[in-house]
This record gives C-alpha cells, structure tokens and sequence, in this order.
C-alpha cells in the first residue's frame, strides 16, 4: 500500500525539528544543523526539482559529505525520483558511464562538482536554492519502490547499478544498531571518513543516524591521518565511527590512539586476530565487524556487547536476514560455500539497473549470490574469500584472507594482497603483493617463513612482491583483478 510514512525522506525527517540533525565541520567553525532547517534545504531543492524532474526520474547527487548532501538525497526522495550517488573522487570517464546508463539528466553538485561534471549532465548548484516557499507534500511510495541507484565499485567487470526501493532504509537499522552496541545510547554521535557517496558512507552512517535520531557529522579529510580523526571526534563529540579496514590499516601503521569512542564498526574486508587485539588497546573498543554489498547490505554483523567477537569471522546473521551457505545447486550446506541472502531481505537490490541477465544470474533459486565463499562455525560464518580469490594449489582450497591476516601481524608490513599466480605443476601458487612501512627493508625470505610458523605449510606466499601502493577501489578495497592480472602477466614471462 502507498503511503508518504514509507518514503526514506520521512523515515529520516520524522524528529523534532529543533533536535540536532548534522554537525558541519565542513567550514572553519562547528555548526550544528537541526531537522527542521534540514527539511527546510530538501524543500528547497525539491521544489525546484518538481519544475523539471518526473517520479521515478534519476537524478545524481555529486556532493561531498555536507549538510546539503543530505538535503539532496531528501529532497530526490520527496519528490519520488530515484538519487544516484556520485563520487568526486571519479574521473571523466567513470562519471560518463554512470551518468549515461542511468540516463541523468540533473545532477545536485557545488562548484567543483560542476568542474568534474563537465557537460555529461546539466549541474544545479545546490546553495543556490532558496528555502522559501510552500512545506512539500511527500510522494507517497511503498516498500519496492524503486529510491535510490548505487553502482558497485568495480572490483570485477564493468560497474552495475544496484537499484534499491524505500525499504533499504529500514533494512540497514537492525546491522548498524548491532555494529555498534545497540546504537542509540545517551550522548552517541556517528561519523565515517568514508565518503558518502558509497552504500558504506550513505547507508551505513548517514541515513541510518538521521532515521535513528542520532547526531552525524559531516566532515572533510583532503587526506587521511590519525592526527585528522582524532581532531574530527574531539570537535564533533564523536562516539561512534565506521571505519573501513583500509582506514584502521593507516592508522595501525601510524600507531595512533583514539579516545573517548564507545564503538567502532568495520565493514568491507574481514579483519584479523591482530588487527582486533590493536583495536582493543589503541581505540579502546572492540571492533564489531559487519557484512554486506552493494546489492544486499548490513546481512551479518558482530556486537560485542551481546557476544563475542571471533576472529576471521564476520559475526551472526542480523534478524530480518536468511543468511545461508549454498552449494552449486543452491541447497543449504554445512560446508564451505556460497554465502547466499534468501531472496526478499530488507536491504537487498531490486534490481540491476537495465541488466535483466545480470539480475538474474545473481540468485539461484531462492537464494541471492553474494559472490563470497564462506563457512560456518556453530552460529558465526567465517569469510573464506571472495569467489573468484580463492586460490586452488596443490589440491587445496586457499582463502586469501587468512594469509593477508598473517602478513599484516609483521611489524614491517602496512598492507597486502594475496592472488593466485598461474602455475604448471600446482595449478597455482600463492602470491604476496606487500607495501613496506617506511625505512623497512625488503626481505621476502623472512616474510614466508613469518606466515610458515604461523599458518599451514601449504598456505605460505612462495613468492612476495613488494609495492608502493596497492592498486584500490576509491571506497579503499583492493582491486584484486588487477592483482591477479600482474600475477598472470609474470607467468606468462
């Protein structure tokens, strides 16, 4: 049944209006920005808007994080059109190609939007819009009715639109309150380095603190250091932060310390033991884990206030999601598999946008591929890798992530990637793409035997190559296939 109450907008709008909504510290001094004066700039917007711009229209929303960010998701969501996130991090051609297969005719931006944007789309400057005028009538929807259009980050293939209707919300709130201790606690606040334009930032931080009530702070780092975050939570008040594992990676690295957090969730790449144990004594916390995708999100989580955390697991299935282990025919198995969402979760995609074929090679059945291998440990799923990482050496099946843990326990070691590299007598071996801490001297030997004395024989990096940097996505996840492509490229030599 249509119903305005549905609408994401009024989902996250429906506080007092003097209550705190966002915390800017985008400028030189701290604002806070209440819900009423956030209604007052999705109003704004959405009027103008309505003169050009049909239900179900998409309309990019090229913003960094910002008051007005939020206001241009509300305002698009009010008015019944569908916002698709942008990055500024993107390049010309990964904005045209957005931008062209979701047929974006208006995008919400600022001046150096505008700049980035170029002529793929006709740029409205969203500070130019004035807040008088009639209160707008929200468009009334229902749960699968199609809000919002999040393209994947491209770690494989070409990016996919994943459409989400108005339920995605509410999908999300059960996880993102359990990744931080029941979030809600008198004096919490949320903030994320990650930027809003990714289902991390949007929906894990941002929607999800507006609909919950609780304070979100908006905040710019040109770059990411530990001296940066521990300004943004002293000026914000933050308790609460979602931290990618790229993110907690650098800080580990510069040997930071965090106070005054009550939780900390991470989301994206499993952690290990070591990077659990460093959480606990430089953040003072334990780090809840969480799982999920573009195109179902918020699945699995951890909440060490309700049970304990276990390493190299990503935690329990969140209430409101079938979360299982499928074999190739997509039954329910209690071995290593395909972790599957049963279809009709809360937070799962409608659709991809304009690809039927794609839609519907994601499920099998009943079930909706995530893409990842996984395996259960009594009533936690432990992450094996993703599907096209597993490593198949000698017989064994080699999950990456295990040996990625191992590596970064070394004190010399700030980040790693581990591929398959093609090989003649053992199908493949185990490559290490390793970034040294600055001044540590290259030592591959004495890496392999560090994950020899830790890890099964058979699981060691036979070889390691050493990098400047990782090749990565821009919501900081390591593009494998470009990995995997060197690797290959080697063995072809």
């Amino acid at each position: 049944m249509l119903d305005p109450a549905q609408n994401m907008a009024a989902q996250c709008l429906a506080h007092p209006a003097e209550q705190t909504a966002v915390i800017d510290l985008t400028g030189d001094v701290r604002r806070d920005v209440s819900y009423g004066e956030l209604a007052d700039m999705s109003d704004g917007l959405a009027r103008a808007l309505k003169a050009r711009v049909a239900v179900g229209d998409r309309v990019g929303v090229l913003l960094s994080q910002s008051p007005w960010c939020a206001a241009a998701h509300l305002a698009i969501w009010k008015i019944g059109a569908i916002s698709v996130p942008l990055f500024k991090l993107f390049k010309n051609d990964a904005l045209r190609s957005r931008v062209s297969d979701a047929g974006i005719e208006i995008v919400l931006t600022d001046p150096e939007g505008a700049g980035l944007l170029g002529d793929l789309a006709e740029p409205w400057m969203v500070d130019r819009v004035g807040f008088a005028g009639a209160v707008v009538t929200m468009q009334a929807v229902d749960a699968v009715t199609a809000g919002v259009l999040i393209y994947t980050s491209g770690t494989t293939g070409s990016p996919k639109g994943a459409l989400h209707g108005h339920r995605v919300l509410g999908g999300h709130l059960a996880g993102v309150s359990l990744s931080h201790d029941h979030l809600g606690q008198a004096g919490d606040c949320l903030w994320t380095p990650a930027d809003w334009a990714w289902i991390g930032g949007l929906f894990d931080v941002l929607m999800p603190g507006l609909a919950l009530g609780i304070p979100v702070v908006a905040a710019r780092m040109e770059k990411f250091e530990a001296a940066g975050c521990a300004d943004i939570i002293a000026r914000g008040e933050v308790r609460n932060v979602f931290f990618p594992p790229t993110a907690l990676r650098m800080l580990r690295a510069e040997g930071a310390s965090l106070v005054g957090l009550r939780s900390v969730a991470s989301g994206g790449e499993p952690l290990g033991a070591e990077m659990l144990a460093w959480g606990r004594e430089a953040l003072g916390v334990q780090i809840n884990e969480f799982y999920g995708q573009t195109e179902c999100n918020m699945t699995v989580s951890s909440c060490g206030a309700d049970f304990p955390v276990r390493a190299g697991c990503i935690g329990k299935p969140v209430a409101g999601h079938d979360v299982q282990v499928v074999d190739g025919l997509g039954q329910v198995t209690a071995e290593e598999g395909d972790i599957a969402v049963r279809r009709g979760s809360p937070s799962m995609m409608l659709e991809y946008w304009n690809r039927p074929e794609a839609t519907a090679e994601k499920f099998i059945g009943d079930w909706m591929l995530t893409g990842d291998r996984g395996v259960w440990e009594g009533a936690y799923l432990r992450f094996v890798g993703r599907e096209d990482d597993v490593i198949t050496s000698a017989g064994y099946r080699i999950g990456p992530a295990e040996i990625e843990d191992c590596l970064l326990t070394h004190p010399d070691v700030v980040t790693v990637g581990v591929v398959g590299k093609p090989d003649a007598l053992r199908t493949e071996i185990v490559k290490a793409y390793v970034v040294l801490r600055d001044g540590a001297v290259e030592d591959a030997a004495g890496l392999q035997a560090y994950v020899k004395d830790r890890l099964a024989s058979y699981s060691y990096p036979r070889e390691i190559g050493f990098l400047e940097a990782l090749p990565m996505t821009v919501t900081g996840k390591v593009i494998r296939k470009e990995l995997k492509a060197m690797a290959v490229g080697e063995s072809e030599k």
